[in-house]
């Protein structure tokens, strides 16, 4: 690929955000049944989805400060919609971030090749990942200069505390041990680290940002999973007034299922920007 990744990822989160004005992440998350008839009619599940997602990206990259898209609503319709996922990673300019939604967490030996597959050869600026597994099995993606990596710390899904609100000898939750953890490794780290803390509990969401003031935040859990808004952007802004990524996925790309679908999700993706500027101030 010809895509040239930025310096440093949180470098080039930055600019992409004070040029749009934004802090916007729009999530391209493929689903064949919910498109119009227009996009599938005579078409490879391919060729759709690359279509789709390209009619997305032209009407929204006014308003992205960047884009995600989750592996696995890929993979799902096999080697064709990887193919179409490393179609969509071209879309997406250099100026705009784009983040590989995948989870990834594994020994450091399988760790290199997720890394070789997802930040040097898809090229993508940064991908989630799990740290359950501790720090010197992350070592691959945290040696990629340049790149960024989200490590999950409190997901936005209604069973996440069973896990992650665990009570630690020293009395802090799980999560904040995490966030803790990340922004010490973040210190000595070549790629850009930061946290993927969901919109769905914002109460948390304060305690992670009371305990790492200066690390960039990856928030799902805005739209079809109902977090609030203005909790979770009132909860995670840091001190200079960004500090974060809201995520959006199905409300913006499938604001509409007729053919005036990408209308549509620019209409959502403005709104969206415009409702956490004002929330921001």
């Amino acid at each position: 690929m010809t895509i040239t990744a930025p310096k440093r990822f949180l470098e080039s989160v930055e600019q992409s955000s004070e040029d749009r004005d934004s802090l916007v992440c729009v999530g391209l998350d493929p689903d064949l049944a919910r498109m119009p008839d227009t996009i599938t009619r005579g078409r490879s599940a391919g060729d759709a989805i690359f279509e789709f997602n390209k009619q997305i990206i032209e009407s929204t990259i006014e308003f992205a400060a960047a884009y995600k898209p989750q592996l696995a609503m890929y993979m799902q319709y096999g080697p064709a919609g990887y193919e179409a996922l490393l179609r969509t990673r071209e879309l997406i300019p250099s100026t705009t971030p784009a983040i590989l939604d995948c989870k990834i967490g594994d020994i450091s030996t399988t760790m290199e090749p997720y890394a070789r597959a997802y930040l040097d050869e898809a090229d993508f600026d940064a991908i989630t990942v799990n740290p359950y597994m501790g720090s010197e099995c992350l070592q691959p993606v945290f040696d990629r200069a340049g790149k960024g990596a989200f490590l999950l710390c409190k997901t936005s899904n209604p069973g996440s505390g069973e896990i992650q609100n665990l009570t630690l000898e020293n009395g802090q939750p799980l999560f904040v041990e995490i966030a803790r953890k990340v922004a010490a490794w973040n210190a000595g780290s070549a790629a850009s680290l930061g946290l993927v803390v969901g919109a769905t509990y914002p109460a948390e969401l304060i305690v992670v940002r009371e305990a790492v003031p200066d690390l960039l935040i990856l928030v799902p859990g805005i739209g079809s999973q109902a977090g609030d808004l203005a909790a979770a952007v009132d909860a995670g802004i840091d001190g200079q007034g960004r500090g974060l990524l809201i995520n959006s996925s199905r409300s913006i790309t499938f604001a509409s299922a007729e053919k005036d679908f990408a209308r549509a999700s620019a209409t959502a993706a403005r709104t969206l920007r415009d409702q956490i500027n004002a929330i921001r101030g």
